[in-house]
């Protein structure tokens, strides 16, 4: 499919992506559309000849190595070979680099990573929800609970497949956060007071976690709260209470529901996981993302007969031991992955005719959009 094209200074630029720059993603940002395509085309002026030179630079690296293969049938001279032809480099000095204002999710949060086509607008919500997580859901559908002994998947809910689960998850929290006496398994009420979280037992004992520091907050009324939130090595566990539900109701707690904090980062895929070959499929990746960074996105879809709508789950927000409350993030951490500098895209053109680097022009709009979010 052919472009059409508008002059944007010296640049040449797809209509489809000029439009999506000046009616959605500029404004808002403080950043006039004319200004980002004038930054574009002088980036563009200085970095495009080097991305070149470097990639005429590892061709020709990439033929002396060929050929030496061809003529050896492998590297005979091995480093010699490589450090001859500017392959490998003499090591320079020792030096130590430091990083600041990163966010904890990445600094310090041990957490899974999630890869995502931005392109696919269900995935890309998908993955942004991912950082919450039921445990019940995982256990149920996957064979970490075995389907032998009738505890098979198939059909509608099967119970002796559900007990499973919940023994396999109180197991779990014996070993996450266990008690001072007793076992999950045998608690059948959770309250909270004088800032600590106790588990009544069956046998009409009070327990306490081991560890009270691992008990994070709740949500409701302390005497019989709707949630409890408890912490182990950075990452959440929230236990749900409902006795009226199918789950809760059969639960001697209560409990229906753990929520695990789970994919903590996703990389939103503009490279690897994405097939966008022109200007409009540039655009659909662009409006997803942008759609990402105001919170906007949503998406409609069939699922099992009826019609679901998907967009973005909001923070979650409860009440600390001491009283004051607080919230925590309901999305993982997005961190943009654009396309790498060996690829160009003739959704914009340069002066000469040539297509730009189509890194940079993944960088700068997914740059500006973020201001969206920057902005709140």
């Amino acid at each position: 499919m052919g472009n059409n094209y508008v002059s944007r200074g010296g640049l040449r630029v797809a209509q489809v992506i000029d439009d999506l720059l000046t009616n959605e993603v500029a404004p808002g940002t403080g950043i006039q559309a004319e200004d980002f395509w004038s930054s574009m085309e002088s980036i563009c002026v200085e970095m495009g000849p080097q991305i070149r030179e470097a990639l005429a630079k590892r061709d020709e690296l990439q033929a002396l190595i060929d050929a030496d293969y061809r003529t050896n049938g492998a590297l005979a001279a091995g480093r010699e070979f490589l450090e001859k032809i500017g392959y490998l480099v003499p090591e320079g000095p020792k030096f130590a680099i430091s990083t600041s204002d990163v966010c904890d999710e990445i600094a310090r949060v041990a957490g899974p990573q999630l890869v995502v086509p931005v392109i696919n607008a269900r995935y890309a919500l998908n993955a942004a929800n991912a950082r919450w997580g039921s445990l019940y859901d995982a256990l149920y559908g996957t064979d970490v609970i075995p389907d032998d002994g009738g505890c098979g998947r198939s059909g509608d809910y099967n119970p002796a497949r559900g007990t499973k689960v919940v023994a396999f998850a109180k197991e779990f929290l014996d070993t996450a956060v266990p008690l001072t006496e007793g076992s999950h398994a045998q608690a059948d009420g959770y309250t909270v007071a004088g800032g600590k979280l106790l588990v009544r037992l069956a046998d009409g004992r009070t327990s306490t976690l081991a560890n009270p520091e691992k008990f994070a907050g709740y949500v409701g009324e302390s005497a019989s709260p709707q949630a409890v939130l408890l912490k182990n090595n950075g990452l959440h566990i929230e236990l749900q209470f409902d006795r009226n539900h199918p789950v809760g109701s059969n639960d001697a707690a209560g409990i229906k529901d753990m929520v695990l904090e789970s994919a903590i980062t996703t990389i939103q895929d503009f490279e690897d996981s994405v097939t966008a070959v022109d200007a409009e499929d540039k655009a659909a990746v662009y409006s997803n993302w942008l759609g990402l960074m105001k919170g906007t996105l949503t998406e409609e879809f069939e699922k099992n007969g009826r019609k679901v709508s998907r967009g973005l789950i909001g923070d979650r927000h409860y009440t600390a031991p001491d009283g004051s409350a607080f919230s925590l993030s309901g999305r993982s951490v997005l961190l943009a992955r654009n396309v790498g500098h060996h690829m160009f895209t003739d959704a914009v053109l340069e002066a000469n005719g040539q297509p730009v680097p189509e890194g940079i022009l993944d960088a700068m709009f997914t740059c500006l959009s973020a201001v969206h979010d920057l902005k709140g």
